[in-house]
This record gives C-alpha cells, sequence and structure tokens, in this order.
C-alpha cells in the first residue's frame, strides 16, 4: 500500500511542475516535501515527509519524517527521521535512518544505520552498517560488514561476511546449493543458521517456502527497475520515435496485436524451421535472437505505452518533459509488474503486451500500407 501511495504522490508533484523549480527548490504541501524532474535536489531543511521522483535523485538536508524516492540513480547523503522506500538503478545510502528501510536497485550500497527493519533487494547489496531490527535481503551477490540485530531472511548466490558483521537473532539462508555458502562462527553460531534450498513453482508458493517467495520478490522488483529505467532512457532518448510508437500501440491496438503475432510467429517458425534442414542451423540462433529482441522491445514499447494511458486515465496530460516520461515508464512497469504474478492470467497480459508492442514497432519500420493482416 505504501509503494502505490509512494507512486500516487510522486505523481502529484510532476503535475505540480515541480520540476520547473530553482535546484534545490521544492513544492510543499503541509510540511511535506515534492521533487520532481531530471536531478531534483532537497536541500531545504523542515520536511517532514518527502517524495522525488527523477533520474538523478539527491537527497541532502534531513527530515523528520518518512522518505519516498525513485530514480536512475539515488544518493542520500543526511538522515531520515522515520522510514525509507528507495528503488533505482543505484542506490547509495550514506544518511542514517531511524525507521525501517524498504530499498530496491541493480547495487544497493546502505553506509548508515538502520533503527529498524531492513528490506534489500538487488543484484549487488553491501550492508555496511549497523540494522536494529531483521532484515531481508535478496541478490545475486551480498555484503556483510555490519552488525544485525535480530533475524535475518537471506536469499543469494554468493555471501561475504565481513570482520565485523554479526548477526544475533538467527538466520535463514536460502540458495541453490546453501551447504556451499560459509557462514563464519564470529558472524552467527552454527546452531542458529536455517539452509533451505531453494524451490521454485506453484506448489513451492502454495506451502508458503521462504526460498521461492524470496526469488519472486526479487525478480518482481528486479524487473519492475530495470524495465522502468530501460523505458524511461529510450523514451528520453528518442523522445519523438516513442512517442509514435505509443501512438500507433493506443490508436491501432487491435491492429497491433496481429501485425505483431505474425511477425513474432514468423521468427520463431522460422527458427524451427531452418534448425529442421540441418544446414540451417547455422543460421537459427540469428532467427530465434531477433524473435528474442523483437519480443523484448515489444514489451518495452508497449509498458511505456500502457503506463501513459493509465495516467490518461487519471487526468494527465500526454508526456512532454523527462519527468513526465519517467513517471509513465515506473506506473506501465509497476501495474504490469503486478498484474504479470497473477497466475496464468498474468503471462498472458505480459504475452499480449509483448505482442501488441512489438507489432507497433513492425508498423513502424515498414513503409505504410506494406503489412497487411487478414
Amino acid at each position: 500500500m505504501r509503494f502505490f501511495l509512494m507512486i500516487a504522490m510522486l505523481a502529484w508533484a510532476t503535475i505540480a511542475g515541480a520540476e520547473d523549480r530553482p535546484e534545490g527548490g521544492d513544492f510543499r504541501l503541509g510540511l511535506d516535501a515534492f521533487h520532481a524532474g531530471s536531478a531534483p535536489i532537497h536541500a531545504q531543511a523542515g520536511a517532514d515527509d518527502l517524495f522525488m521522483a527523477g533520474e538523478t535523485v539527491r537527497v541532502q538536508a534531513p527530515i523528520e519524517g518518512s522518505a519516498h524516492l525513485a530514480g536512475r540513480r539515488i544518493e542520500l547523503e543526511a538522515a531520515i527521521g522515520d522510514a525509507l522506500y528507495a528503488a533505482g538503478m543505484d542506490l547509495e545510502l550514506r544518511g542514517a535512518i531511524h525507521g525501517d528501510a524498504t530499498v530496491s536497485g541493480y547495487s544497493v550500497d546502505l553506509r548508515e544505520p538502520v533503527g529498524g527493519d531492513l528490506r534489500a533487494w538487488g543484484a549487488n547489496v553491501t550492508l555496511a552498517a549497523p540494522v536494529a531490527g531483521n532484515a531481508l535481503i535478496g541478490g545475486d551477490r551480498v555484503e556483510i560488514t555490519g552488525a544485525v540485530a535480530g533475524d535475518v531472511l537471506l536469499s543469494a548466490r554468493s555471501v561475504t561476511f565481513g570482520p565485523e558483521a554479526r548477526i544475533d537473532g538467527a538466520l535463514t539462508l536460502v540458495a541453490k546449493d546453501p551447504d556451499a555458502i560459509e557462514v563464519p562462527a564470529s558472524v552467527i553460531p552454527a546452531e542458529r543458521i536455517t539452509r533451505e534450498v531453494a524451490q521454485h513453482g506453484p506448489r513451492a508458493m502454495a506451502k508458503g517456502h521462504p526460498g521461492v517467495w524470496g526469488a519472486v520478490i526479487v525478480n518482481l522488483l528486479g524487473g519492475i527497475v530495470l524495465t522502468a529505467a530501460l523505458a524511461a532512457l529510450i523514451a528520453g532518448v528518442w523522445p519523438g520515435q516513442m512517442a509514435r510508437l505509443r501512438e500507433t500501440l493506443l490508436d491501432r491496438t487491435l491492429r497491433a496485436m496481429g501485425v505483431g503475432f505474425v511477425g513474432l510467429s514468423s521468427l520463431i517458425g522460422a527458427t524451427v524451421l531452418l534448425a529442421l534442414t540441418v544446414i540451417g542451423l547455422i543460421v537459427a540462433p540469428a532467427a530465434a535472437a531477433a524473435a528474442f529482441l523483437l519480443g523484448a522491445a515489444g514489451y518495452i514499447i508497449a509498458v511505456y505505452a500502457f503506463g501513459v494511458g493509465l495516467l490518461k486515465l487519471f487526468g494527465r496530460a500526454v508526456p512532454d518533459s523527462l519527468g513526465d516520461r519517467a513517471l509513465a515508464a515506473v506506473t506501465g512497469a509497476v501495474v504490469a509488474g503486478l498484474i504479470g504474478i497473477i497466475p496464468f492470467l498474468g503471462w498472458l497480459f505480459v504475452l499480449a503486451l509483448s505482442i501488441s508492442g512489438a507489432g507497433a514497432l513492425v508498423l513502424r519500420i515498414w513503409p505504410k500500407g506494406a503489412v497487411a493482416v487478414g
């Protein structure tokens, strides 16, 4: 619920035109501060809750309440009086957090104390500060050099413990081969460690297996961050082309789905047929790669268009600035990601996005009238 509130407030910050204010300025609603733009900076003290969105987000002044941050790069340099919620690609957290911290990114680097519980997900997660509560950490490579006063649920491929690392509660370690991960006795006694083999699939989820739920959360947040970042980046670098693709998809959705279905089917079918000829095995990987790239590009395009469509339903205008395009990308990625985890129906929805986005791309590449379906 907090995450949806964060998205709604960031949308309001953009509506209020915070990105057009002087650097270091903000929009205030009571004691709450709102920033949005390419490189917003919070540098004025006295704020209660803080809401920021942009490419590079910097917090240079302390706040008394909670902070809600979204951006490609997030730099926290001041103390947070309550909780922190942050999502991005690179997170450098060098300000004390007196409440809970919920953070997600490709790289998460936490260097100052957390006064409550920690929930962190990323490809590379570094915990170099004490945590007063419990910790839920998911990542590919995790480094822990700080002390955790409570319990820890850790899901990772590789884990490194520093000389000052310590876990005062219980440790649940989830991995493909949990026995291969060495945990020094100085960190936690062996009798307080539970090792779980990572499991996948609906049965494991139904049983509430910690490994599968950790994987679901990590994959969901990682997918949302990556999709939103790519969509925002493409829309920012090539705004005209992305706008035309979005218009094509929203105005001719059924036609785009038909063209996308034919295009992807042709490439996938060509891969199979080339492989059957044996001689064509040399070319088959290229056809398979083309199908994957078309589907992936289609998903990015459709997620962005989906986000624009959702914002238009709530009275937002067509994106005409970097902040608006980033907001559309984040909105589309979050909603599409949440729908995507619904069993069966979610997969169909994601497939429909990829197909329709691929169709919009094909319709824009080929000359008018060159593509016919039916």
